[in-house]
């Protein structure tokens, strides 16, 4: 199978580097001359280009399957529109005209589109609600993903909170204050090994998955179970009456902290992926261990 990997930065790279090891061929795309430089250190193609620009996508060599797994860079909603509509609009028209198109798209998206739901449980069957104008625009992007069926076969990747190596954020959670709220969270390697293994194993054409891990954190308990680990003190801690009264937050800030919902990663176990860092405790291990010898 042959894989181009459009944004292929933190998970990208990752995927990429599974792919290739499984006997995939791989092209990874960035625009810029760094992104570049990071695939070809990975060990697979790179081809320079932007996500908006089609005659910069048709230098990308034909491929199998896509993944669009690009990057607004953290940029507001009209950044995000650019990159995640338009850009994916201009990709499926791209490769859906070629002689030989992809046969199946993978659209990496986030839980951020359920909105908030009070601490209860969501899964795919939940309907979505994006409450911020970033969120409305990921929303946007899974439909056209998955309405992509007419030319190439769309699945949404849904992402939980990503960390692993360079996003462990340790000081945030050791430091504090912690505000309290659930954590959902899967490490970049199981986010990497969902999508590989979707692809691989042919699965989910026309459906949203949710890639989450087994065990959604309590904030106020995962900071104590870090501290523990790392032998420091307990980080001071405040409710969400108690951030939100402090009043230097934005309005998207605000709706974050109000924002509660345990993630289901019940579909991703049924289809048959076995999580490599199950929950935060095997996932942070390294990220302890590290702390702990510095």
């Amino acid at each position: 199978m042959r894989v181009a990997i459009l944004g292929c930065g933190y998970v990208g790279l990752e995927l990429g580097r599974r792919l290739l090891a499984r006997g995939h061929d791989v092209v990874g795309v960035r625009r810029s001359p760094e992104g570049v430089e990071e695939i070809e250190a990975a060990g697979f193609d790179a081809v320079r280009a932007d996500v908006t620009d089609p005659e910069g996508l048709s230098t990308v060599p034909d491929a199998d399957a896509l993944v669009f797994a690009a990057s607004s860079g953290g940029r507001g909603a009209d950044a995000a529109r650019e990159v995640y509509v338009e850009g994916l609009e201009t990709a499926i028209d791209q490769f859906s005209a070629r002689e030989h198109p992809p046969d199946r798209l993978v659209y990496t998206s986030s839980t951020g589109v359920y909105g908030d739901h009070g601490g209860d449980w969501v899964d795919e069957e939940t309907p979505i609600e994006p409450t911020t104008e970033k969120t409305r625009v990921l929303a946007e992007a899974e439909r056209i993903a998955l309405e992509s069926s007419i030319a190439i076969d769309g699945t949404v990747a849904r992402f939980s909170g990503l960390y692993g190596p360079e996003r462990y954020r340790l000081e945030r959670y050791l430091e504090g204050p912690v505000t309290a709220g659930y954590l959902n969270m899967v490490h970049r390697d199981d986010a990497a090994g969902a999508v590989r293994y979707l692809l691989e194993e042919d699965l989910a054409r026309g459906e949203a998955v949710l890639v989450s891990d087994d065990e959604p954190a309590e904030k106020w308990a995962f900071a104590d179970w870090l501290a523990e680990q790392c032998g420091v003190e307990t980080p001071p801690k405040r409710t969400k009456e108690e951030r939100l009264d402090e009043g230097d937050l934005s309005e998207a800030a605000r709706r974050r902290i109000l924002t509660s919902k345990r993630c289901s990663n019940a579909k991703l176990r049924e289809l048959g992926y076995e999580l490599e860092y199950p929950t935060f405790r095997e996932g942070y291990r390294e990220a302890v261990t590290a702390y702990r010898d510095r």
